[in-house]
């Protein structure tokens, strides 16, 4: 992989996690699917909190455990928040109908994306987030052109 491909490092604490998700919402663009890695407790809300916030958001950010879905409407687009760690089945997505979410205006989260393996439109990022010490590391993966784009955005 080349290094448009790749970016990763280490987040001290809960604002420079909030700090990142605030960096991506300037490196992304609508059409966007972003799937979210890591253990309970590893940060996915807190960076999606972050990239919500940077894409103008002033309300509340929870997670989506128990309602499987946060909407969030945005000046720039419709931002989808999916927590999967509930299913069961894989099926439980088609069933759900969360495939009409994915569109060209959308910017859409998945936490848990293997829950519903197979069935999801592909990644054009994935964020991978571990507890490290007292922090978090994470990685952050293009899968497409467009995720390439938003990594070099992003590093500069």
């Amino acid at each position: 992989m080349d290094d448009t491909s790749t970016c990763s490092g280490h987040l001290p604490d809960e604002a420079a996690t909030l700090r990142l998700g605030a960096a991506l919402a300037h490196s992304i663009a609508a059409g966007i699917v972003i799937f979210l890695e890591g253990d309970l407790g590893a940060g996915k809300t807190t960076l999606t909190r972050g990239l919500l916030q940077g894409l103008g958001h002033a309300g509340r950010v929870k997670s989506p455990t128990y309602t499987l879905v946060e909407t969030y409407t945005l000046a720039a687009m419709t931002a989808h928040h999916f927590d999967l760690y509930r299913f069961n089945d894989a099926e439980e997505w088609e069933d759900a109908g969360f495939r009409d979410y994915f569109g060209s205006d959308t910017l859409c989260l998945v936490e848990w994306p293997e829950k519903a393996q197979g069935l999801l439109p592909a990644a054009d990022l994935t964020i991978a987030l571990a507890v490290a010490d007292d922090g978090r590391n994470y990685c952050i993966r293009a899968h497409s052109a467009q995720g390439k784009q938003c990594l070099t955005r992003l590093s500069s």
